[in-house]
């Protein structure tokens, strides 16, 4: 899974769905006794493609967040480089005409050397004071013209800031334009695979949903001190609440809001998003697991467990299933695996 979503029509993204399920059933998020039905494998294989496209279509909804930031900052610094370039333009109107003054002032009585203020001074007093003039004229002149320079130089670094902001501000725009359509088309394929996905549930005999329904272990676990232990409590308290696709709690959970909840509860805050959940903290190996570890599965990584220990973990696997207990190494290829705290 590539970190921009590749554009895809709805019904593009259903077909290929519901062929790779026909074909192969992809490996589930929850392990299957080896004497499943076909349709118990079916089921399972459309709620595995069903995720993929849920997390799909909450990623896109932070894509947008966060081009919907960068717009509104771009937008800001749009407005403050129009301020500053508005600053500049009145500052160069106002020193370019102290020069032009001075230099007019200058040219008339360019004549009017020490020479000739000598000459036409009638005291010592009166040719100090010419020549005093003179000096303030020349001083005025030069701090004229370094505050003109300076002027032309604001107002030159105001317009390439005022342009660089509206570049980005219009690239920003189009972007958010762009995910609107993604994330609708990502809607209807995933409102598309759990109908699918829901139809063949409801087809399921009794025994078949009799292994969904199944809670696992229910016994109660010790959880270490500290935020991992906290957020490891929270999920366990979760067992036997049931997943929806895209919910967020408290009473129905998908896989990465749960976790996100989990360490909520213990006062951490990490994405909502498996994909980015999967960057969050520091990698640990598969020896090394700790209960409150974030265990990534797939290689596109669309599926999120919680250690509780080095053998298990806690995870709201899919619709149909409780949130439930189940083996670390039975509920998918492990992608990576993220420690949150210490």
């Amino acid at each position: 899974m590539t970190s921009s979503p590749v554009k895809r029509t709805a019904a593009t993204v259903l077909a290929a769905a519901v062929i790779a399920a026909l074909a192969v059933a992809p490996a589930a998020a929850e392990p299957l006794p080896p004497n499943s039905s076909e349709a118990l494998k079916r089921y399972t294989g459309l709620t595995h493609d069903a995720e993929v496209l849920n997390e799909d279509h909450l990623r896109a909804q932070e894509d947008k967040r966060a081009k919907q930031g960068e717009l509104d900052r771009a937008n800001q610094d749009l407005v403050t480089a129009g301020q500053a370039l508005d600053r500049a333009t009145a500052a160069e109107e106002q020193f370019r005409g102290q020069v032009d003054l001075l230099t007019e002032a200058s040219f008339q009585g360019a004549r009017f050397t020490g020479l000739s203020a000598m000459l036409v001074s009638d005291s010592q007093t009166d040719f100090l004071t010419r020549m005093s003039a003179m000096d303030v004229l020349a001083a005025d002149q030069a701090a004229s013209l370094d505050s003109l320079s300076a002027a032309l130089a604001d107002a030159a670094a105001a317009k390439a800031g005022a342009k660089d902001a509206q570049k980005r501000a219009s690239e920003a725009s189009a972007a958010a334009d762009e995910l609107v359509t993604d994330i609708e088309e990502k809607r209807v394929a995933l409102v598309s695979q759990v109908t699918e996905a829901r139809r063949q549930y409801d087809s399921l005999n009794s025994s078949d949903r009799a292994v969904l329904a199944n809670k696992g272990d229910t016994a109660a676990v010790a959880t270490p001190s500290g935020a991992a232990g906290k957020a490891l409590a929270f999920a366990l308290e979760q067992r036997g609440k049931p997943y929806v696709f895209g919910s967020n709690g408290p009473n129905s959970w998908d896989c990465s809001s749960l976790t996100q909840a989990s360490y909520r509860a213990a006062g951490v805050t990490i994405p909502r998003v498996t994909y980015t959940q999967a960057t969050t903290g520091r990698a640990v190996s598969r020896g090394e697991v700790q209960p409150g570890d974030l265990i990534i599965y797939y290689s596109g990584q669309s599926h999120v467990a919680m250690a509780v220990d080095g053998v298990r973990a806690v995870h709201a696997s899919t619709e149909g299933v409780p949130v439930k207990i189940a083996d670390i190494d039975d509920i998918g290829p492990i992608s990576v695996i993220r420690r949150i705290v210490g």
